[in-house]
């Protein structure tokens, strides 16, 4: 994983304290032009730093030293992961961005020794659920009630469903 850029190629570094600027002010972009920010999407936007301490991660994506997209992986315990948090700026969107961020994201998943991953999102995004799909992600029935009030598309990480229907 790259973690800095001399250029304006796309690299993805993982959180520094630095960053968390950066991923309450994308994510409050995306949230106020598609919904309304959530008691609980403030609660974790403001508190970055607790995901990594709670053995998560956070990616943020750079065009060179512009941070425009971020993307977390909140840690549940017991190797259950959230990918949660995923924005790319609208000028940045239909680069690759967020496909570069997925790639790193389920990397990391990995690394963190992660043994179920899913997200929850809106059936309105439908270029994000294309993404997720083509990421390994299969729709599935919410298993408990969402904390996010926007939430009505659960999704979870089975990479060999998605080549077996392919």
């Amino acid at each position: 994983m790259n973690d800095h850029s001399t250029s304006s190629a796309l690299t993805i570094s993982r959180h520094q304290h630095s960053l968390g600027t950066y991923f309450k002010s994308l994510n409050e972009e995306w949230l106020t032009r598609f919904f309304v920010i959530e008691p609980i999407d403030q609660q974790v936007l403001s508190h970055p730093e607790k995901i990594i301490q709670e053995g998560g991660q956070i990616l943020y994506a750079k065009l060179g030293q512009q941070v425009v997209g971020c993307v977390a992986l909140k840690h549940h315990g017991k190797g259950v992961f959230e990918l949660t948090k995923m924005a790319v700026t609208a000028q940045s969107q239909a680069k690759g961005i967020g496909a570069e961020l997925m790639t790193q994201c389920i990397q990391e998943f990995g690394e963190l020794g992660g043994k179920q991953l899913y997200l929850e999102s809106h059936s309105s995004l439908a270029p994000a659920i294309k993404l997720y799909e083509r990421f390994g992600f299969v729709r599935k029935a919410h298993p408990f009630e969402s904390e996010y009030q926007r939430s009505d598309y659960y999704m979870l990480y089975q990479p060999q469903e998605s080549f077996a229907d392919s």
